[in-house]
């Protein structure tokens, strides 16, 4: 009798911590995720008068596109991150103004100051800052963001910052030297410990180059590719630009990149896309 009430026992315990975990288990996996809000701003356009400079060869030869230039706020409950910085608000003028290399026609129509008071916010609302990459059409209006910390990778932090990048591309360096609160960090990063902001590593455009994967709330999360592509056929055919860093890490990341959209089911924004932009500014109305 006494074997049996044991035998009785030892099922009631075992068949009670069995639910327990299933209990446990179902409520983690049943944990909201924190509302994550994301803005796309108007960062200026760029008219690409010699588009070969995006290509290896002679594809582009004689054409010209029409880009956009964009950067992005993503609110938080932790704080607020900045994604890029547009153009330079130098370029806040009456006409478009062509550089004197002729590749490029620049114009950017509104301040940041204007644009962020828009959605409420100020300068001083960032805990993060973040650059794809620290070229000209990104780092516009950086230095504004100097009280915010600065989430870079460590190899391109020293890139851009040694003595003899301070010589030979003084404006790199100056279009981010007031940005004195640094975190270097070193391939993805998780920006708020919950996998719904995280910077994603994709070097060769630049020697630290990255992307953005976001979860807003959306019917799929967003992934923004900072400028591993430029333009829907340089995603289609893998074209590399004349200037990237590293053309086989350029190739290797657009591999890394595919792979983690497809296994996301991520929208994948390309940065400098007009059509993208338009897609994005009506999915966040949504």
């Amino acid at each position: 009798m006494k074997k049996i009430f044991l035998l009785a026992l030892i099922t009631i315990v075992t068949f009670s911590c069995k639910n327990a975990k299933k209990e446990q288990t179902t409520e983690e996996k049943t944990v909201e995720k924190p509302q994550v809000k994301l803005h796309v701003l108007d960062g200026g356009s760029i008219l690409v008068n010699k588009l070969e400079v995006f290509s290896q060869d002679t594809t582009y030869t004689g054409q010209s596109k029409q880009f956009s230039d964009a950067y992005y706020v993503i609110s938080h409950p932790k704080g607020n991150l900045m994604w890029d910085a547009g153009l330079p608000e130098t370029l806040i003028i009456d006409e478009p103004f062509t550089e004197p290399s002729g590749t490029f026609t620049l114009h950017r129509k509104d301040s940041l100051k204007n644009q962020l008071k828009s959605i409420g916010l100020t300068v001083n609302d960032f805990k993060y800052f973040a650059l794809s990459h620290p070229h000209f059409d990104h780092t516009g209006h950086a230095n504004e963001l100097k009280n915010a910390t600065w989430l870079v990778q460590g190899n391109e932090y020293d890139f851009i910052t040694n003595d003899s990048a301070k010589v030979k591309d003084p404006d790199t360096y100056n279009s981010i030297k007031e940005l004195k609160n640094v975190e270097k960090i070193n391939g993805d990063h998780d920006v708020f410990g919950d996998g719904t902001v995280v910077i994603k590593y994709m070097p060769g455009h630049t020697i630290g180059h990255q992307a953005l994967y976001i979860e807003a709330g959306l019917e799929k999360p967003i992934l923004l590719t900072g400028d591993l592509y430029h333009f829907e056929e340089n995603r289609e055919t893998k074209g590399v630009p004349s200037f990237n860093y590293n053309v086989e890490q350029t190739l290797e990341s657009m591999e890394k990149f595919e792979a983690f959209a497809k296994e996301k089911n991520a929208e994948v924004i390309i940065q400098h896309s007009p059509k993208d932009f338009k897609k994005l500014q009506n999915l966040l109305k949504k």
